[in-house]
């Protein structure tokens, strides 16, 4: 479930950046400033109908590239992971010994709302929500609903980070519904 949750964190979490500054007609994106992010030890906490669940949870991004995100409930031990590039998303269950693949779009027939990259490039940089230190989303996958309250703690840019694929030959390959 943890793993899920996790997978599936940046569902509905979409938001604008709203300015109180006048904007100007032609005003074209900003890129960001940093190559790689390292968020170490931020807080989540996955309410369900039946549980709640916290982690400590260590984000490490390569920009429009990689994100690897590792849950660790309890003494810094690595439980579950996440990898996902633009294209893909990987999920580990390290304690079960099982790995799921898919696409977005394979995971969007059934999650609502919808992930795509970018979301989940925003929750695991900490630029989501703008200005706050805690995210806050809920979404639904088939008759479940769930809620993920991340509280940040502070990002590190531009880092080293450690995004190395993980060896699957170690895990049996399940369906996604085996996480759910």
């Amino acid at each position: 479930m943890l793993i899920a949750a996790v997978v599936l964190a940046g569902c509905g979490a979409k938001k604008q950046a709203v300015s109180d500054q006048p904007s100007e007609v032609s005003q074209e994106p900003e890129e960001p400033a940093w190559h790689t992010c390292l968020i170490q030890g931020a807080r989540a906490v996955v309410y369900t109908e039946t549980d709640k669940i916290s982690a400590a949870v260590t984000m490490q991004t390569v920009r429009d590239s990689m994100i690897v995100i590792t849950v660790m409930p309890m003494l810094g031990i690595e439980m579950a992971r996440l990898e996902a590039t633009p294209m893909e998303l990987t999920a580990i269950d390290k304690i079960h010994g099982q790995y799921a693949e898919l696409t977005y779009a394979e995971l969007n027939r059934k999650l609502t709302p919808s992930l795509n990259w970018d979301v989940l490039q925003q929750i695991s940089t900490g630029e989501l929500p703008l200005g706050e230190q805690k995210a806050r989303m809920m979404y639904s996958f088939g008759d479940h609903t769930i809620e993920i309250v991340i509280d940040y703690t502070p990002r590190r840019l531009d880092v080293p980070v450690r995004i190395g694929n993980i060896n699957k030959n170690r895990y049996t390959k399940v369906d996604v519904s085996r996480f759910l």
